[in-house]
């Protein structure tokens, strides 16, 4: 049955993909996006109405089926330049909550891995957050927030904690993407790459195909308000990423971000029994595949 769908972020790396899936699928998509990281082109130009702030939907009459909201800056060093950004990633939160409160809509919605950031892996959705960045701190505040406005309103949401995302369209997220694709535009382009941590930092590493499959999962569930984890549940050090790449020009260097994440791997037993989900592309097969 086709469905109608508001989409945040929907220009961007992980939101164009799910539009597209979307799309493809024979269901309407608008798309909430201030192309701050994000390109029209990544959605084929004119295809779909673009409205270029959150604001905006206060104007959407028409009846949809849910918010899948990606539409919220996503790397530390943004938060950490510009720490109002904070204040103003919460705000656009509310105001999407305050709309799916009226309307009655479910909300999925991106937040991170790094959450866990000086915990052991493998990462429970239980284990406690320690105050370690700008960045998490705000996904955390906002998760909490959707579980306030679950309990005093009824407004259904899925926080999905997603593990190192890879893959298509990520040309336009530049120093911000993920460090698979940093390491071979690095090889194609002939340049040194830095590596912190010696190299040892391990990533669970996951494919945006598993990704937007989690997404329209989560939205199609019976879920009424959770928090998953979104990984594969394996780990790879970075040496191992550029040796499958066949990166040559590294150097080591001092690693420069203050509580930089030193490992990530997700506990995937909830997604598995809860939502049903399980990834199926590991990132060493993706790399085989582009080498040939």
């Amino acid at each position: 049955m086709r469905k109608k769908y508001i989409v945040t972020g929907g220009c961007g790396f992980i939101g164009s993909n799910l539009v597209k899936r979307l799309a493809s699928d024979g269901n309407e998509v608008v798309i909430i996006d201030n192309l701050s990281t994000g390109k029209e082109e990544n959605v084929d130009g004119g295809k779909f109405r673009i409205l270029k702030s959150i604001d905006e939907i206060k104007q959407l009459n028409e009846n949809f089926d849910g918010i899948f909201h990606l539409g919220m800056p996503s790397s530390t060093p943004i938060y950490r330049d510009d720490r109002n950004i904070i204040g103003k990633t919460v705000a656009e939160t509310i105001t999407l909550l305050e709309y799916a409160r009226e309307k009655k809509l479910k909300i999925v919605f991106a937040s991170s891995s790094s959450v866990y950031n000086k915990q052991k892996p493998p990462f429970r959705e239980d284990l406690p957050v320690i105050p370690t960045d700008f960045y998490t701190e705000t996904r955390l505040f906002i998760e909490r927030l959707c579980r306030v406005y679950y309990e005093f309103y009824g407004v259904k949401s899925i926080a999905l904690r997603l593990f190192s995302v890879y893959g298509e369209n990520e040309d336009s997220k530049g120093r911000f993407a993920n460090l698979v694709s940093q390491i071979e535009w690095a090889r194609d382009k002939g340049e040194t790459f830095d590596v912190y941590n010696e190299g040892k930092t391990t990533r669970d590493l996951t494919h945006i195909s598993d990704v937007v499959d989690a997404f329209i999962t989560a939205m199609n569930s019976d879920i009424d308000y959770d928090i998953i984890n979104i990984g594969t549940g394996k780990a790879y050090t970075i040496n191992e990423i550029i040796k499958a790449i066949g990166l040559k020009n590294y150097r080591y260097v001092e690693t420069p971000i203050k509580n930089y994440v030193e490992e990530t791997q997700a506990d995937t037993s909830k997604a598995e029994k809860v939502l049903r989900f399980k990834a199926k592309k590991d990132v060493m097969e993706y790399i085989r595949s582009r080498a040939k």
